[in-house]
């Protein structure tokens, strides 16, 4: 069962439109604060700003610098057009799915750093 992201609430499948039948799989409701979110469809992985998995769809990809003969690659006619524009090599981490892009793919977030507080790091005094 789908959760809300915002609410934790459950989410149900709504209708589509004509038009939304295109750009989207699925729309769901949230049945506590009725929020709506979507499943885009797959051929819309290709159209955004930052290189995705067009298997998962997932922003957490790798570059590789050779192919591995181990993971599958995408035999997909987008992919070969991807590799003669001359697209890097990228890797899936969760479907490990190997395929061509031409974008880049999303920078990693760098690790939070924790704010030390001075009474954590002050000896107590008697």
């Amino acid at each position: 069962m789908r959760m809300c992201t915002r609410c934790g609430g459950r989410l149900e499948r709504i209708h589509r439109s004509f038009v939304e039948r295109f750009a989207y799989m699925a729309i769901y409701e949230c049945s506590a604060c009725k929020d709506i979110s979507s499943v885009p469809r797959r051929y819309r992985y290709h159209l955004g700003k930052h290189a995705r998995c067009p298997k998962c769809g997932t922003l957490r990809i790798t570059k590789l610098r050779v192919r591995d003969h181990i993971d599958p690659l995408s035999r997909s006619p987008l992919n070969l057009l991807e590799r003669i524009c001359g697209g890097a090599l990228f890797h899936c981490r969760y479907c490990r799915w190997q395929f061509y892009d031409r974008r880049n793919a999303l920078p990693e977030k760098p690790p939070a750093q924790s704010a030390k507080s001075p009474e954590a790091v002050a000896p107590a005094g008697r």
